[in-house]
């Protein structure tokens, strides 16, 4: 029960495991490891479907680009839409924000924009720089959404990001759409230390077809045949879909680059060398990490 409400980061299955699990999680906070393997990220092109409505394992892809071993995911029973987490790259700690397709389409609800703001206040306040793998229609809105204070809650996600001191890496899988989008960038594809996207990636302001149905609904409607006006929709989508796909929007510098997949690991390892090297400070740099 408290796994499921987000009281518990991790559960364990007996008090070995627990101090194997805390001991991989105090071991994130103590900086890099200098051994360190990985899987094959050739795999990396073929975990998300060329279809581009059909759901994946986001979780795979997760493992596959970390450090072999390295993946300890907090909360998982808890806002199921977002996934947070730890993982190293090269050996390199990182905390990690993830969109799970396979819940709502990974749009983000109440729970998963809580989840995944206090995540980052946990990550900035002992400057571990974060991941955040993005494939999100946006928020979840809707009547069920309002009942679950989505507004005020979603505001926290939308704040703890903007206000990031740690450097922020965007990579965007497929779906890059709305608020949601910007929350998973830091506020826009510009906040980042950098903006990439796969091949499969897409952006706009809100998903592409619900986009049609609004702003071609007069055109829609006026088309009594069924059929033409499936294959007038299907037109639109696809119109709107060339112009948001990753290498038009590149094209245009809203975000940095367009990578082969396998290469991911490679372009954060060049991303984190460039960054910064945090102060070291006499006390805390924050007072304390919220508790929800």
């Amino acid at each position: 029960m408290l796994y499921a409400n987000g009281a518990i980061d991790v559960l364990a299955q007996d008090e070995a495991e627990a101090t194997a699990v805390a001991k991989q999680l105090l071991g994130v906070f103590q900086g890099a490891v200098p051994d360190w393997t990985c899987a094959d990220q050739r795999r990396l092109r073929h975990l998300i479907p060329e279809n581009r409505v059909r759901a994946y394992d986001i979780r795979e892809v997760i493992r596959t680009l970390a450090d072999a071993g390295s993946w300890l995911e907090l909360r998982g029973g808890y806002g199921r839409g977002m996934i947070t987490g730890f993982l190293r790259i090269e050996g390199r700690p990182m905390g990690l924000i993830a969109n799970d397709p396979r819940h709502l389409g990974g749009a983000i609800d109440a729970e998963g924009a809580e989840k995944a703001g206090r995540f980052l206040q946990l990550c900035d306040a002992f400057d571990v720089p974060v991941l955040s793998l993005c494939d999100t229609p946006g928020f979840m809105v809707g009547p069920e959404s309002e009942k679950a204070a989505a507004v005020r809650r979603g505001s926290r996600m939308m704040v703890a990001a903007t206000s990031l001191t740690v450097p922020l890496f965007t990579v965007v899988l497929r779906k890059g759409y709305g608020l949601g989008a910007q929350a998973m960038a830091g506020g826009d594809f510009s906040a980042p230390a950098m903006t990439i996207a796969w091949p499969t990636a897409e952006f706009g302001p809100m998903g592409l077809e619900g986009a049609v149905r609004l702003g071609y609904r007069k055109e829609l409607e006026a088309e009594q045949d069924p059929a033409a006006r499936q294959a007038l929709f299907e037109k639109l989508v696809g119109k709107m879909y060339e112009n948001g796909k990753a290498l038009s929007v590149a094209s245009v510098v809203e975000i940095d680059a367009v990578i082969d997949p396998m290469e991911t690991r490679a372009w954060l390892v060049r991303g984190l060398k460039a960054c910064p090297v945090p102060p070291k400070r006499p006390g805390k740099k924050r007072p304390h990490i919220d508790t929800w």
